[in-house]
């Protein structure tokens, strides 16, 4: 998917392979067993980055009263509509974009979740920004992503593969310091589990976190 495939293959590719890809890879025991943690804690109303078919509705408690979606992929909400029905709660579409919740009031959601999200928004710092902007002052941010690893050795993979990788992965960034950045858009993180999940080579998309962030 570099710079020589025609334009049409890749928008084909980002906007109807993809999410479909998406949508079944991101479901099962092993996946659920980190996302599951994430979401219980969430509470209120919620805004869900990178919502994508819905997957993470069924692990929300019931102190959560309304769920809103920043989600891109038209294809992506859509096949939501199950989950969304399923979820028997108030669920909007917010934003197609992360970086830009305008509509959305300051100070108006008391949880924000993320799951394996952060490294595919394509404006992250505005994003997190606006995360910040529309969290209630002691509101949370839960989390799991992958993210930059801590050794030099798989970083060094992480910068080589992501070039290519972000092409084909609609974007996703294996190579983000994400605790870094959340506490550049001022949050205080508390990471609860980091470690490979992936031998070898695959260590570079294999360094996964979970934790908590709240303004500071």
């Amino acid at each position: 998917m570099g710079d020589t495939v025609p334009m049409g293959l890749r928008s084909w590719w980002d906007e109807r392979a993809l999410p479909h890809l998406t949508h079944r890879a991101c479901q099962g025991d092993d996946i659920d067993r980190w996302r599951r943690p994430v979401c219980r804690r969430a509470t209120g109303v919620v805004l869900d980055i990178g919502f994508g078919s819905g997957p993470n509705l069924p692990h929300y408690p019931d102190a959560v009263t309304r769920v809103l979606a920043a989600e891109p992929s038209e294809l992506a909400w859509d096949l939501a509509a199950g989950r969304i029905a399923d979820f028997g709660r108030p669920v909007d579409r917010a934003s197609r974009d992360a970086a830009d919740l305008s509509e959305v009031a300051d100070d108006s959601v008391d949880t924000v979740v993320s799951a394996w999200a952060l490294c595919t928004v394509p404006e992250l710092p505005a994003a997190l920004a606006e995360a910040r902007r529309v969290l209630r002052p002691v509101g949370e941010f839960h989390f799991v992503e992958h993210s930059l690893a801590p050794d030099r050795g798989t970083v060094r993979v992480q910068r080589a593969v992501q070039p290519v990788w972000g092409r084909v992965a609609g974007g996703c960034h294996v190579d983000r310091d994400l605790p870094r950045m959340l506490e550049d858009a001022k949050f205080a993180v508390d990471l609860e589990q980091s470690r490979y999940i992936a031998p070898g080579p695959l260590r570079a998309w294999g360094w996964f976190i979970t934790g908590t962030a709240r303004p500071t």
